[in-house]
């Protein structure tokens, strides 16, 4: 396994926007969310099980996913939550693994939403590195971005670690309450710890 640093955040904490940076340093990044929207797509492995466990007023007119129908269902009923978990994470896990191991960079980032909620991704990831910012401030973001009620943000926030829960595991923490400078400013000497440290890996082998 090459070194790799799992990334994590609440939404509106921007995450994607860190992992954008890393991106353009080199970095290869591996999106549990956009794995699971590959498994999800038409055509996708997990969509046959999902229509079977959830029935076929899930998908659109076309046969592709309605995911707001089924982010509603999920978020209003824990048991369905765990059901579309345990058709998903499975097959999420194998995939971010292989190209893990195929992976040429310095090192891999896993951005993984569930990190805190999540121990076997946490024993994989060599450091934890969490985007914070308060949570009025995520919920502002996310009613801008998603065009949601505040009530609809509160409940999705409901559904996701506290955000003590994330600083808990944290080895590495990014402040996001500001601008976009004092972001960018903060990554460059984590990337740079990051590779010291994958660079050492390497070397003991």
């Amino acid at each position: 396994m090459p070194y790799s640093v799992g990334l994590t955040g609440g939404i509106g904490s921007g995450k994607s926007t860190v992992a954008g940076h890393f991106v353009r340093l080199g970095v290869d990044l591996i999106d549990t969310d956009a794995i699971a929207r590959e498994l999800t797509a038409p055509g996708g492995a997990a969509l046959p099980e999902i229509r079977a466990a959830f029935g076929p007023h899930i998908l659109n007119a076309d046969g592709t996913l309605d995911r707001v129908a089924l982010r509603q269902r999920v978020f209003s009923d824990p048991s369905l939550r765990q059901r579309l978990e345990a058709i998903l994470h499975p097959s999420i896990r194998a995939i971010a693994l292989q190209r893990c191991q195929t992976s040429k960079a310095a090192y891999v980032l896993f951005d993984v939403p569930l990190l805190a909620e999540s121990p076997d991704w946490q024993a994989l990831c060599a450091r934890i590195l969490v985007i914070d910012c308060p949570r009025e401030l995520q919920i502002e973001r996310v009613m801008a971005r998603n065009r949601l009620s505040r009530e609809e943000v509160e409940r999705i926030l409901a559904n996701q670690a506290s955000r003590a829960e994330r600083l808990a595991i944290a080895d590495d923490l990014i402040d996001n309450s500001r601008d976009l400078a004092h972001l960018a400013a903060q990554i460059l000497p984590l990337h740079q710890r990051y590779l010291a440290a994958a660079q050492q890996k390497a070397g003991t082998k």
